[in-house]
């Protein structure tokens, strides 16, 4: 055996021991786990004889997958060796041998020890770090370097990321977990945590989802979104809101009472958005007129919803639609035309369902014609209807009923009786016109039908008004009906219940 060899090597021939050593060091190594043991044998007799460099140099050698506890002993000897007995340069190098085989071997709390008498400082955070040992990395850094406590930080950040911790993240750095909930899609929570933050944090998130949902098609989720955290006056939402006013008017099956939650979904985020409007820097500006005539649309359209639940109120209800003509530059001017007519018809004004459903086959014709060059206007000459409207990108009504229209249109048109003009008041102006044709004096619209208000009215507040009579009614067939819909005028500065 090596170690006997060494002995008697010793004891009679002194002069050979470091040859036989060198060749028992190569021969260890050669062995693996079975040279260990001469490795270590010559590991202490360097070690005695006082050959610290030797004997680190054999303790470091010691391989034996079977036996991690000698490995881990014989890796702690070299490096209290090489502290003790090397000078700095060789203690350094044995200790940055030692350390990530340590490391490697799961013994943090040992190698950062090693790290730390030697004032490693950075790499004894490291050691810990990389067992996770994330209070003892930043106790050590708060103990022995102060500003490696903002690099721990920083680390443990990652760290929850990469792991999906985001909760745990949440008492660290609020935005970087706000951002993972909304990367995977946590949209409950994400809200929940910004909600604790701030307004315009929680705006932030709040616009991310909505953006998400109209892409996906749920703008009406998008909307709830809105009604429920408020409608914050940013330029970066503006679009946003546009949006969700654009799908709504565009979208099939709203001309209904079933519609009326929605209409007054969009109706309360409108309304939300030009009170903060008022008080905001883009308070008058274009934007603001724009999304002011948004919400009267919206709040026309919500209480044709609550008026078409009631059979008294029909006339109501078709006159809104009709009020809403002058809104086509905001809204899809055949579905607008198309509904303003059915209504009209609805309630036997054949004049006016003919005017107006013929122009909705007109238009009908020009979509797909894909220009509105050949309209003619000389019916709504002296009206406040506008003949600048966009071309809508699609047919809002199906097939079968725009030919219903047709043969209804072509049938009326063939009626001795039937006046293809619109009526007229005591202005000598269309009946539903708010300016009046010879004088050119504007009156304000019923907040009830849209039609203008001429007189016996009853003012709500400064620029809101209805007409006397139909505010009467209105109110008599909600105590009636006991009809919730009622509750849309609330916004307008009344209840049906004063």
């Amino acid at each position: 055996m090596w170690s006997e060899a060494l002995r008697i090597c010793k004891e009679y021939m002194p002069s050979r021991l470091g040859e036989l050593q060198e060749e028992c060091g190569r021969e260890a190594g050669k062995k693996g786990s079975s040279g260990a043991e001469g490795l270590l044998e010559q590991a202490r007799e360097w070690e005695q004889a006082g050959e610290y460099a030797r004997a680190v140099d054999c303790y470091l050698k010691v391989r034996d997958p079977s036996n991690s506890v000698l490995v881990e002993k014989c890796l702690l000897k070299a490096a209290e060796l090489a502290v003790k007995f090397l000078d700095q340069s060789q203690s350094m190098e044995v200790t940055r041998t030692v350390a990530p085989q340590l490391v490697a071997m799961k013994k943090y709390s040992m190698a950062a020890e090693l790290y730390l008498n030697l004032d490693l400082i950075r790499e004894a955070i490291d050691a810990f770090i990389e067992g996770e040992e994330w209070s003892k990395a930043k106790h050590m850094a708060k103990e022995f370097d102060p500003r490696s406590e903002e690099y721990v930080d920083q680390r443990y950040k990652e760290y929850l990321k990469k792991q999906g911790k985001v909760d745990s993240l949440v008492g660290i750095d609020v935005m970087a977990a706000l951002d993972i909930y909304a990367k995977q899609e946590q949209w409950e929570k994400c809200l929940e945590v910004a909600a604790k933050q701030s307004y315009p944090v929680l705006h932030k998130y709040v616009a991310l989802y909505a953006t998400q949902l109209i892409c996906e098609g749920s703008w009406d989720k998008a909307l709830r979104l809105y009604v429920q955290h408020g409608a914050p006056a940013s330029p970066q939402n503006f679009n946003i809101y546009k949006r969700l006013f654009v799908e709504m008017v565009n979208a099939p099956g709203m001309n209904c009472a079933e519609a009326y939650s929605s209409w007054a979904d969009l109706r309360d985020m409108l309304l939300s958005l030009c009170e903060n409007l008022v008080k905001s820097s883009e308070a008058n500006t274009v934007a603001h007129e724009e999304f002011e005539r948004m919400l009267l649309i919206s709040h026309y359209c919500a209480t044709r919803s609550a008026a078409q639940g009631l059979k008294q109120l029909d006339t109501m209800a078709a006159q809104l639609s009709i009020s809403l003509l002058r809104h086509t530059d905001l809204l899809p001017a055949d579905k607008a035309f198309y509904e303003a007519g059915m209504a009209a018809k609805a309630v036997s004004w054949e004049n006016m369902a003919f005017v107006f459903l013929n122009r909705f086959l007109d238009l009908s014709d020009a979509i797909e014609e894909g220009n509105l060059d050949s309209l003619d206007h000389s019916d709504f000459q002296r009206t406040d209807i506008p003949f600048e409207v966009p071309l809508p990108a699609h047919q809002h009504v199906p097939e079968e009923q725009r030919e219903e229209v047709r043969d209804w249109v072509l049938t009326m048109s063939m009626d001795q009786r039937l006046e293809q003009a619109l009526p007229q008041d005591e202005r000598s102006t269309y009946e539903a016109s708010l300016v009046a044709a010879g004088t050119g004096v504007l009156s304000l619209p019923c907040l009830l039908t849209g039609y203008p208000v001429l007189r016996n009215k009853i003012e709500l507040r400064p620029g809101r008004e209805v007409k006397k009579d139909v505010w009467y009614k209105f109110v008599m067939a909600v105590k009636v009906s006991q009809n919730p819909r009622g509750r849309s005028q609330a916004w307008v500065g009344f209840s049906p219940s004063r």
